[in-house]
């Protein structure tokens, strides 16, 4: 089983890559963050023309998320109940005997400002929901676009990353707090020694520079761990032409 998470910065934009990749990769499940369309924009139809069933929870202009499944969905939920907000970060759905859930994780902006304050709310909210998740569903998975790059070996440069927004020892102690939940972090798990970047900003060619970051994840429960087989980060799609800032991860389990 192939399962993958993507944060592809506008589906309106990027739905000609996400297809083709799609096609190309073949996954079971396939996760979206950042679809930056509003609920009855998205292209149902386009997937559905592959083999593939999609859930969403979109917002325009910002937010918003999906899962595509080659199998159908039981008990799509959205959003984190508790937090009572209007921005869409979280789609959740059990397929076969699996809970995947899809978040989309705040930004933060910086250390200090109101919205890194916000952050830190966000992910204690989102701690309580996946405490709840795993005992519902002892199989589960989280994965998407955490925004936080939980260790040193995970930014190209730690030194002139320390203590700022995405890295900053707060930032991953939340990230932490969620592995002591049951939770395993798959891509450390088999490569902790190595660099494999998920993210790069578009400005000053840190793509083609090979200077970029791991903020995307994709977490195993227990119950799932043993069943893993390798975890890939595709960063050719980064390479296309008019790219998510983000490249695909894969996870293989048996």
């Amino acid at each position: 089983m192939k399962i993958a998470t993507w944060n592809v910065n506008s589906l309106n934009v990027r739905l000609p890559h996400t297809l083709r990749w799609l096609e190309e990769n073949q996954p079971d499940i396939l996760a979206l963050q950042e679809l930056k369309l509003d609920q009855d924009k998205f292209p149902e139809a386009e997937f559905t023309r592959i083999g593939y069933h999609a859930a969403w929870n979109g917002q325009k202009t910002y937010n918003g998320v999906a899962i595509l499944s080659r199998q159908p969905f039981q008990e799509v939920s959205i959003d984190i109940p508790e937090l009572n907000e209007p921005q869409k970060r979280i789609i959740a759905a059990t397929i076969d005997d699996i809970r995947i859930v899809c978040a989309y994780c705040v930004n933060g902006e910086a250390i200090g400002s109101e919205k890194f304050a916000y952050k830190e709310r966000w992910f204690a909210a989102l701690q309580a929901y996946m405490r709840t998740q795993l005992e519902k569903h002892p199989k589960t998975i989280l994965l998407g676009d955490f925004n936080i790059a939980p260790y040193n070996i995970d930014v190209y440069d730690p030194e002139k990353w320390q203590d700022k927004v995405l890295c900053s020892p707060q930032e991953r102690s939340w990230f932490q707090q969620l592995l002591q939940l049951g939770f395993t972090d798959s891509l450390h798990q088999l490569y902790p020694d190595s660099a494999h970047y998920t993210w790069w900003d578009y400005r000053m060619n840190m793509f083609k520079r090979k200077l970029g970051l791991r903020i995307d994840h994709i977490l195993l429960s227990e119950k799932l761990v043993p069943l893993l087989r390798d975890v890939q980060v595709d960063s050719s799609a980064r390479g296309w032409d008019r790219p998510s800032d983000h490249a695909p991860v894969i996870a293989t389990l048996a």
